[in-house]
């Protein structure tokens, strides 16, 4: 896919008011989500004390390319805290960072047991969690096989691109 066919993908979303689109094609998959803009709130009624207004959320990204496992690291590893990289190399860990914004789930549902354990072994390609963002419920994998020997996020809580959510020991 070469830039021109991109922007020309781009330009049909916009046009057309879309504001989800996902698309695979040779290995690389294109995911477009655009946010709604935001709805003011009812004028307060007349006497009353408001709190200040919320401030707003930061921008959700427009669009999202990406060719594989090896082409996201270099960019998902910047991203991560300082700490817990220096951690990882100095054990020869291998950091699992979120690669998006969502909320962490250690088990696809309240009821199930967790994906993953603290010493679980695991192989490349296996589920460690699920992040929801925006109502779809995207699958970790890990992409090296190896020891669950931390599990840095919390089950419910929110999560940051690049923050660390396991350290897996390569096997």
């Amino acid at each position: 896919m070469d830039l021109s066919e991109l922007k020309d993908i781009l330009r049909i979303l916009e046009e057309q008011e879309i504001t989800e689109f996902e698309l695979e094609h040779d290995g690389v998959k294109l995911r477009v989500c655009r946010s709604s803009p935001p709805v003011p709130a009812p004028p307060a009624p007349p006497g009353s004390v408001l709190a200040a207004p919320p401030s707003p959320a930061p921008p959700a990204p427009v669009a999202g390319a990406v060719g594989g496992p090896a082409a996201g690291a270099a960019a998902i590893g910047d991203a991560m805290s300082e700490e817990a990289a220096e951690e990882s190399e100095a054990n020869g860990d291998s950091p699992v960072p979120s690669p998006i914004v969502g909320t962490f789930y250690r088990a696809p549902d309240p009821n199930s047991p967790p994906f993953v354990n603290v010493g679980d072994r695991v192989q490349v390609g296996q589920v460690l969690c699920i992040i929801e963002a925006m109502k779809l419920m995207n699958e970790i994998e890990a992409e090296v096989a190896g020891e669950i020997v931390k599990i840095h996020a919390e089950n419910g809580q929110p999560v940051q691109y690049g923050d660390p959510l396991f350290t897996v020991r390569p096997a």
